[in-house]
């Protein structure tokens, strides 16, 4: 019996590898591993089905005991969801995976991401490289980039601060949920890396000791609360140069969420502070291809922090920042509604997804979408 329970468990590890496999070679972003239902991918933003059986708990158990330590495989009953992540041989080299695992209707359940194994280049994610250098030859500040999940921002950070890296002479600590990308040894530069959970309680604490390694520049994975939010301000104020995530949905809604962290007699102070210490807000959405399940594109919003943003910002009139977003493109905003537009024209986007994703429908009139070779 016990030898048999043994070949089984080793029999439900290879299945698993097998789907984690597929989900790379496929370029899939998600593997998601849920009771009552095959495998699925999540593959350029669709949802496919695997030809497999549908799932039982035992799946995510023995996911559980290969990938996950004791501690957390303590932490998830105890608190009922965990996020990791893990490295797993296939294909003949090493490839990692950020894991959430969580229970649904009292059963164990699991989202796998797919981290690429280095970080992307520019031309492949579709980010400007004009906006990259500009992020990236900052000095101090906050930016942050915001969208939905799976929309690309961690994505987006790690090019950004690996091109930072690559540059040299700057001291980078990042403090990521779990670590994803690994930045690599550039000659005159430093980078330290640490997971809440494993390296640090929490994403203020990171950020708190952080503050004491000589940092240049700091990632902090997400701004979840309040405390994270006014230390992430803070050092940004005292001369480093923080890059962070947030999920709204457009560049205002950042704003937005950032001031709702602090209680309502706090929110102006913060507001004013915001107004000097922000640098730029990137927003990003993923749209799909006018040719389904091929790679999708990204939209951009870009707001910078110019006089009359922070002006709105102060004042809490975030209206005005749309009108700074049309009227500045010589500055280097750009409003969705514009990006949107510019992807459809080029034949990228079908006019349906363009008018899904656009404020002002008149942005589209008089706008054809060429064909693409």
């Amino acid at each position: 019996m016990a030898e048999n329970s043994i070949n089984d468990s080793d029999a439900l590890l290879t299945r698993i590898n097998s789907w984690l496999e597929r989900a790379v070679t496929s370029g899939a972003s998600d593997l998601h591993l849920i009771p009552d239902y095959p495998p699925v991918l999540r593959l350029h933003g669709d949802l496919k089905d695997l030809d497999e059986p549908v799932l039982d708990e035992q799946i995510v158990q023995r996911l559980i005991a290969a990938y996950c330590n004791a501690d957390l495989a303590k932490q998830f009953q105890v608190s009922r969801n965990v996020d990791f992540s893990f490295e797993v041989a296939l294909l003949g080299r090493m490839n990692r995976f950020r894991t959430n695992l969580f229970y649904t209707d009292e059963l164990p359940a699991a989202c796998l991401r797919v981290v690429p194994p280095t970080i992307p280049d520019f031309d492949w994610a579709g980010f400007p490289l004009d906006l990259a250098e500009r992020l990236a030859g900052l000095r101090d500040g906050l930016v942050i980039l915001t969208g939905m999940t799976g929309s690309g921002k961690t994505t987006s950070l790690a090019m950004v601060v690996e091109r930072i890296n690559q540059a040299g002479g700057r001291r980078i600590i990042t403090v990521e949920q779990p670590v994803e990308y690994r930045f690599s040894q550039a000659k005159n530069s430093v980078v330290t890396q640490r997971e809440v959970g494993t390296d640090v309680l929490s994403f203020a604490d990171g950020l708190r000791s952080g503050l004491r390694q000589d940092p240049d520049v700091i990632l902090v994975g997400e701004i979840r609360d309040r405390e994270t939010a006014q230390m992430a301000l803070s050092a940004a104020e005292t001369g480093h140069l923080v890059f962070s995530s947030l999920h709204t949905r457009d560049t205002k809604g950042a704003i937005s969420r950032f001031a709702d962290f602090f209680p309502q007699d706090f929110q102006n102070d913060i507001r004013s502070q915001l107004a000097i210490g922000l640098q730029a807000i990137i927003c990003q959405r993923l749209l799909p291809d006018v040719i389904p399940g091929t790679k999708r594109h990204l939209a951009l919003e870009i707001l910078w922090n110019t006089v009359p943003v922070a002006s709105g910002i102060r004042q809490g009139k975030l209206e005005s920042i749309d009108n700074c977003l049309i009227t500045r493109r010589n500055e280097g905003m750009l409003s969705f509604d514009e990006s949107v537009r510019q992807l459809f024209a080029s034949g990228y986007i079908t006019r349906e997804v363009a008018e899904q994703n656009i404020v002002d429908p008149s942005r589209l009139k008089g706008s054809t979408s060429i064909l693409r070779k």
